[in-house]
């Protein structure tokens, strides 16, 4: 079995990564505002359709 050392695919790794990281984590920030917008959507839809709906608490 080839070591990792033999493997060519490895050859341009180090560029590859700082290519990478050079392009910030936009995808983590992507996932994070779409989980945001689905939780701000629950509460409002909450918010109007359960909680308005009852009226004041007397």
């Amino acid at each position: 079995m080839p070591s990792p050392a033999d493997d060519t695919s490895l050859e341009h790794g180090d560029a590859d990564v700082d290519d990478i990281v050079r392009r910030g984590p936009a995808g983590a920030f992507a996932v994070a505002g779409v989980a945001t917008l689905i939780v701000l959507a629950i509460f409002f839809a909450f918010y109007f359709f359960a909680y308005l709906p009852r009226g004041v608490v007397q």
